[in-house]
């Protein structure tokens, strides 16, 4: 009777996690995931300004009093720069990999004179930089990464109808470019 008892548990526990499995890697296997749905927006290399509808790749900004941008990025062959200068109440950047795990994040009040400026790259390509550390990179955020996919989400407020310029302003300038030494 013990081990009718014992088996039964041993299913119920095997089925128990193996549904869960599944439910946890299901939007990988359907392309649904975060990292999947930006890439959708288009180019690598480029910040794209979310509406308040989903758009094609189903994404959206629901909240009225944020702005949010979005960049997918590799650093295979060479890091990436992330750069926003504004005259914005906040803003914040989150990095992500390309599984959707949070790399990295900081806010206006945390950074360089209030610039958003970072360099993302794997940690042999900012070990070679940090030897000779270009002028153009001394108060820039170095920032390793161990998966070379992944992607930027870039906020700002408008707390009210008169910030929307600026904060729309802020987004579309900014930056998210491949860098090369010989590029700056």
């Amino acid at each position: 009777m013990l081990r009718v008892l014992f088996a039964l548990l041993a299913g119920l526990f095997g089925a128990a996690l193996l549904h869960l499995v599944i439910i946890l890697s299901l939007p990988h296997f359907t392309g649904k995931d975060a990292a999947t749905r930006v890439a959708m927006e288009g180019d690598f290399y480029k910040f794209y300004l979310l509406g308040a509808t989903d758009d094609s790749a189903g994404l959206s900004n629901d909240d009225p009093y944020v702005r949010t941008a979005v960049c997918s990025f590799d650093v295979e062959e060479h890091p990436v720069r992330l750069t926003a200068r504004g005259n914005v109440p906040f803003w914040s950047v989150a990095l992500f990999d390309d599984a959707s795990n949070e790399v990295f994040s900081m806010n206006d009040r945390t950074s360089v004179g209030g610039a958003l400026d970072i360099l993302v790259g794997t940690p042999i390509q900012l070990t070679e930089l940090r030897k000779a550390l270009p002028p153009a990179l001394q108060k820039t955020i170095l920032v390793e990464t161990q998966r070379s996919e992944g992607y930027a989400v870039l906020r700002t407020l408008a707390p009210q109808p008169s910030f929307n310029k600026a904060a729309n302003d802020f987004l579309a300038q900014a930056g998210c470019d491949e860098f090369s030494e010989d590029s700056n």
